[in-house]
């Protein structure tokens, strides 16, 4: 643990960081679509366009998902206009990942009652490379789940640690919003946590007392309040637990075993260069680190890795499905490098500089080149084309690929007031169709994009066709 002079190294200073640290998310706002970022803005617009409340739509149909992120990202784009859209959904995720910053800075303060490492962990988990240099700006609703359910558990533990029941409903209100913000996945992270805190005994008396089981029924009662009487989300829990099924069937045994050996090591190069610093830290002074000795710190460890595990042994996972451990890692990783001593947490906080010096140069100069170059702006390109081409015919889309739905989420925005983007009707005479690959059984080839790797067909029928030929 640092000495006295650590206390020179104020808190002031690592929340400079992480305020830097947090600004450079900034520049991502003005970046064209990324991936299948056009999921959330095109179902946002399509909802706020047929002017449904609950069903989570995209290409007219019912996804069958859960809508808080859509209900948070159609007031915005409502007042300042579609067209921002894509920079309202990220600069929710944004302030989604700085929050939980906050949060786990909160849940530190709590447990350790230090300003000074409080501060320490919000920047550790801030610069941890995942998530600052890609997730935490992806319009997904991840960061905003990872919000949501890492809020609930940080209520949880203290609630335990202080005997509050009103933090345990402020927890229980969080896990419901989690769930609502994406799946049922929110309660198996809590049900972990609450295993992890049963071990202790005073934990234990307070969880399982009658307005801790009340409280907990509630959060029951309000899941199951949504999934039987909110009638169109009628169906919606058996989707979501046909998915979760999904991701336990291994394709073959060998793509299992290279997962099971990759994802430790993927996790690992997630956590940079914190991570790897305690890591390093760990391995070298594990016998007089103290470690062993900090209570707060194996409870933060069996949490995370009650949630991490599912992921890691399911056949089927991605490193988002983590972002709810993130603020545990840099909690526990913040701590290790604290015990480390003054000289660690020097070291790590030039490691911190140096990640955010790259960053910058990352979203000002590199990845503006690639959008600019390779794929990004040739899908808001390909939008305008597509607009102009078939102005006055019937246009429909069957390409549901990470570029088809962002430049159908382009198109959208663009030819508003008219509707969203659809699948087409079945009993189509007349019109074009964007698709992913050719196909003489859904319409003649009208014109071909390149969009980076991939390739957008443009197919017509009837006078459609006809249309598209002439210069």
């Amino acid at each position: 643990m640092p000495d006295s002079s650590a206390t020179r190294d104020a808190p002031r200073r690592w929340w400079i960081l992480f305020a830097i640290a947090a600004l450079s998310f900034l520049p991502a706002l003005g970046f064209y679509y990324v991936g299948e970022e056009g999921v959330f803005p095109k179902s946002a617009l399509e909802m706020w366009f047929h002017g449904e409340p609950v069903k989570r739509l995209l290409f007219g149909s019912d996804l069958q998902h859960t809508p808080l992120f859509a209900w948070l990202i159609i007031p915005p784009a409502s007042v300042l206009g579609w067209d921002w859209v894509l920079p309202v959904t990220r600069a929710i995720t944004i302030a989604a990942t700085v929050l939980t910053g906050l949060v786990a800075a909160w849940l530190a303060q709590s447990l350790y009652r230090d300003p000074l490492f409080s501060a320490v962990t919000a920047a550790v988990y801030l610069t941890l490379a995942d998530l600052f240099f890609y997730r935490g700006w992806l319009a997904y609703v991840d960061p905003l789940f990872g919000l949501l359910v890492f809020s609930a558990l940080a209520c949880l533990w203290v609630a335990c640690e202080r005997r509050s029941y009103r933090l345990l409903l402020l927890a229980v209100l969080a896990l419901t919003a989690a769930f609502l913000a994406k799946a049922l996945t929110a309660y198996v992270f809590y049900a972990g946590a609450v295993a992890v805190l049963l071990l202790q005994p005073a934990h234990r008396r307070f969880l399982l007392s009658l307005p801790a089981l009340a409280l907990h029924a509630l959060a029951a009662a309000l899941l199951l309040l949504w999934l039987g009487l909110v009638a169109p989300s009628r169906g919606q829990g058996g989707r979501m637990f046909s998915e979760i099924l999904a991701k336990l069937a291994p394709e073959n045994l060998a793509d299992y075993a290279l997962k099971l050996l990759g994802y430790p090591l993927e996790t690992l190069l997630a956590l940079a260069p914190a991570g790897i610093l305690a890591l390093w830290l760990l391995m070298r002074r594990r016998g007089d680190l103290g470690a062993g000795g900090d209570a707060h710190l194996r409870t933060a460890a069996l949490i995370a890795l009650a949630g991490y595990l599912p992921y890691w042994l399911a056949p089927h996972s991605n490193m988002r499905y983590l972002l709810p451990l993130y603020p545990f890692a840099g909690l526990i990783i913040a701590r290790l490098l604290w015990l480390g001593g003054e000289g660690m947490l020097a070291t790590t906080r030039k490691w911190l500089i140096g990640a955010i010096i790259l960053k910058l140069l990352v979203v000002t100069v590199a990845f503006p080149l690639y959008q600019s170059r390779y794929r990004g702006e040739n899908y808001l390109r390909t939008a305008e084309t597509l607009i102009a081409v078939t102005r006055g015919h019937p246009l429909y889309t069957l390409n549901v690929s990470a570029s088809g739905l962002s430049v159908a989420a382009y198109i959208d925005v663009a030819r508003l007031p008219q509707p969203p983007l659809t699948f087409p009707p079945a009993d189509l005479k007349d019109g074009f169709i964007i698709a992913y690959t050719p196909d003489p059984e859904i319409g003649e080839v009208a014109a071909q994009y390149r969009l980076g790797g991939n390739d957008l067909y443009l197919l017509c029928r009837g006078t459609a066709c006809a249309a598209a030929r002439k210069p």
